[in-house]
């Protein structure tokens, strides 16, 4: 069986949620759930200040865009590329491209979990990216971003750094 890919599909603009609906109708109706996993529209909160007070709304974070975790093939594009309120997938001409490993994290979508060996308050090492050749002691984990945020000394100070799991190993 081939591997399911999340794909981003336009949308006429105020049609998220519609085309959301829609393309889950058509996937009850022809029973797609083994082909077409999931579909999202991604929110976020932002804090508005209306009349002087502070209200937190969920906003789209890609207004006219859904996100589509499926298996490609001639039926599901077609299912997909056929709903009501869909102009598109995005990608070069009618060929939709999946989103990349990079390109899901900050959506806070994980296809992998990381396990662990390490805990707040252990000391670790990062092992990757900027900090490189740091120790620093744990003091939050952050299992939905997959990050351990750990104190590191920056000009005399001791800064927090936020550092993906993958990036760091337990020092013994």
């Amino acid at each position: 069986m081939a591997d399911a890919n999340w794909y981003v599909v336009h949308t006429y603009s105020g049609y998220e949620n519609k085309v959301k609906a829609n393309i889950e109708k058509t996937i009850e109706n022809r029973h797609l759930e083994e082909e077409i996993l999931e579909v999202r529209v991604p929110l976020q909160d932002v804090v508005e200040v209306k009349n002087g007070a502070r209200k937190t709304v969920q906003k789209k974070l890609f207004p006219g865009y859904v996100l589509v975790n499926m298996i490609m093939n001639d039926d599901t594009w077609y299912v997909v590329r056929n709903t009501r309120g869909v102009t598109g997938f995005v990608g070069p001409g009618s060929k939709p491209v999946p989103l990349s490993e990079a390109e899901m994290k900050p959506l806070g979508i994980r296809t992998e979990n990381i396990s662990i060996d390490f805990a707040e308050g252990d000391t670790i090492a990062v092992v990757a990216g900027v900090w490189k050749d740091t120790l620093g002691v744990v003091q939050r984990i952050d299992f939905g971003k997959q990050t351990a945020t750990i104190n590191v000394e920056l000009f005399g100070r001791e800064t927090p750094v936020e550092i993906g799991f993958a990036e760091v190993r337990k020092t013994h």
